[in-house]
């Protein structure tokens, strides 16, 4: 069923997630004989990256069977701004779908016009999602990304009017879909017939779209007037504790959470340890000085494995300068009171 024709007659550029949903509108379109070039999408809310890795799954294996070409894209600050303050609103949590959906497709368009291409498409589903995927949201988008009629979702297509490359005989339109609503049964068919076998289930790789993220990312915000990548990145690392609006304490719970305290740790944090406890490290940040120091110390000993005693040696130690302190490892109720869950 695939078209193996290399010959041509157009070319697309795709928002490419590596889902079922966004590798079937590319073959849709490939099946017309239209060359695509594919966008995947990162931010620094996705799964952790690498050169073959995206926020939803690895986009290079169907792009290799297939024969299609897939370049990563980093949004940046530019996602970052629109986190802070999307234009319409958020979804469940965190996430702003219909700005960065716009955000993606203004970076697709100038990539576009740059390539010399004839049309963007999606693999968008109508009412699949609560928010991003009605009909007044998806005619907000294409409104606001400013195409021309030149976005096409070609799972939903025929649900839609008629798209400048459909209307100019680029695409046939008969041969686009017609699929609303959240069930997945016509994609597992066209899968089927299209040979593609290993895709995943449906799920968020935004981490933005998780409620312990999203408090997390919404405390930061409010307590942080400049926020770094290495701020983002101690979001997914450990237990967050709000001690006051000046300090926070971040609490390993293993040995990958602590590799990752110290590797983000910038120099003026404290870094706190009970050493020889088999201890977590833990992050102690405050723009007020060290006020909340002994309190933290306190929680730093609760989680080591010395708990239980009535007194725990915690050491902290600040751009090379170390001190020490003897403390009650905090009461369970107590640090539960300071906890971002």
């Amino acid at each position: 069923m695939y078209n193996q024709d290399k010959t041509g007659r157009g070319h697309a550029v795709a928002l490419f997630s590596g889902g079922l949903d966004s590798a079937l509108a590319i073959l849709l379109i490939l099946r017309q004989n239209i060359e695509v070039t594919a966008l995947t999408f990162l931010t620094h809310f996705g799964c952790d990256i690498t050169d073959k890795s995206s926020c939803g799954s690895n986009p290079y294996p169907v792009s290799e069977k297939f024969g299609f070409t897939v370049k990563l894209v980093h949004l940046g600050d530019k996602f970052i701004d629109i986190v802070k303050s999307p234009k319409y609103g958020y979804g469940r949590n965190m996430n702003p779908c219909i700005d960065c959906r716009i955000l993606m497709l203004n970076e697709a368009k100038q990539f576009m016009e740059m390539v010399g291409a004839d049309f963007i498409i999606t693999g968008e589903v109508l009412g699949q999602r609560p928010k991003s995927q009605m009909r007044p949201s998806m005619n907000i988008v294409e409104r606001d990304s400013d195409l021309g009629g030149r976005l096409v979702r070609p799972l939903s297509a025929k649900l839609f009017p008629e798209t400048l490359p459909e209307k100019n005989g680029l695409l046939d339109r008969n041969l686009l879909e017609d699929i609303s609503g959240r069930s997945r049964k016509r994609q597992m068919e066209l899968a089927a017939e299209f040979g593609l076998e290993d895709y995943p289930s449906p799920a968020a790789g935004c981490l933005l779209t998780d409620i312990g993220y999203s408090n997390r990312l919404r405390d930061l915000l409010a307590h942080t007037d400049q926020v770094d990548f290495d701020d983002l990145n101690l979001l997914r690392v450990g237990r967050h504790f709000r001690l006051d609006d000046h300090t926070k304490l971040i609490v390993g719970r293993d040995e990958s959470d602590n590799n990752k305290i110290e590797k983000y740790a910038k120099p003026h944090h404290r870094v706190l340890e009970a050493l020889g406890t088999g201890s977590p490290v833990a992050l102690f940040i405050s723009s007020n000085g060290e006020e909340q120091l002994e309190k933290a110390a306190a929680i730093t000993a609760r989680y080591c494995d010395a708990k239980d005693r009535n007194q725990v040696e915690v050491t902290c130690t600040c751009e090379g300068d170390g001190r020490k302190f003897l403390v009650n490892p905090a009461d369970p109720d107590d640090v539960a009171r300071y906890l971002l869950k």
